[in-house]
């Protein structure tokens, strides 16, 4: 016999299953709800093209694409809540993206498959035991698949629901395993509304205003790095990613710090 425990009906169990998962759990059947998400996803991307559209905007260097071509593919680095707007920027570095397979990672992989890009379904997150159930794993050897394959891919730099703008060392060894180089880029604008909760800063950029995209040096990882030589490179990747960063919001008028106010303006 089976050491199962059969429940009655009428028990507080059965009843949980005789009610509609809408009413117990809403954020997973939102989750699981394709058309909730298509929906959220078309409105996201005709408002991302319409910010990109009644923002001025100002490149630096003006000829990043010149500079980068002869080095394709590369590993283009953002940070965490400030990569909003980037797949609406025709800046000519799209590529593939890992993406989580959250209910916003789904919004999210739909806007980027919608303006071009492709995409990897896989997320890593902090803790080591749950890896290989998210798929990092595999998420890492599809990127690096498709970097040995002449295809770019667009990776954030801080490690999702960990410490903000800190750089994690995935992305170092990605450009060390690929051999690639690392193109830290940072996109601000002047007009933004920063969520107040939000672990990562996510930064909403909002019409009519002045934006930037700056991108920074490029970070090779050697071959042969051992441990001190890949965590110098992760401290030069998060240094050149904290510098640009300023560097975009100083070029829109409206430096970081006075987010909130932007945002209140906004």
């Amino acid at each position: 016999m089976s050491g199962r425990k059969t429940e009655e009906p009428g028990t507080s169990a059965a009843k949980r299953r005789k009610t509609p998962i809408w009413l117990r759990k809403p954020g997973r059947w939102i989750s699981q709800n394709g058309i909730f998400a298509a929906v959220v996803a078309w409105i996201a991307v005709r408002y991302l093209k319409f910010v990109f559209r009644t923002n001025s905007w100002v490149v630096e260097p003006e000829d990043i694409l010149d500079q980068v071509t002869p080095e394709l593919p590369v590993v283009v680095s953002v940070w965490h809540g400030q990569h909003v707007l980037l797949p609406a920027i025709p800046i000519g570095l799209s590529g593939a993206v890992m993406i989580s397979r959250s209910l916003d990672g789904e919004i999210t992989a739909r806007v980027a498959e919608a303006f071009g890009a492709t995409t990897i379904r896989a997320s890593g997150g902090r803790n080591p035991r749950h890896t290989l159930s998210k798929g990092a794993l595999r998420g890492f050897l599809e990127m690096l698949a498709t970097l040995k394959g002449g295809e770019s891919v667009l990776q954030t730099a801080d490690i999702p629901k960990g410490t903000p703008r800190r750089a994690g060392q995935g992305i170092i060894a990605l450009a060390q395993k690929s051999g690639r180089p690392i193109v830290p880029l940072a996109v601000a604008s002047s007009r933004r509304w920063v969520l107040p909760k939000s672990w990562d800063r996510t930064t909403i950029n909002l019409p009519f205003g002045k934006s930037a995209i700056v991108a920074g040096e490029r970070i090779w990882v050697a071959a042969d790095a051992g441990p001190d030589g890949l965590e110098a490179a992760r401290i030069g990747l998060q240094n050149e990613m904290d510098r640009i960063t300023r560097r975009a919001y100083e070029l829109t008028g409206v430096p970081e710090e006075d987010a909130a106010r932007s945002g209140e303006e906004g």
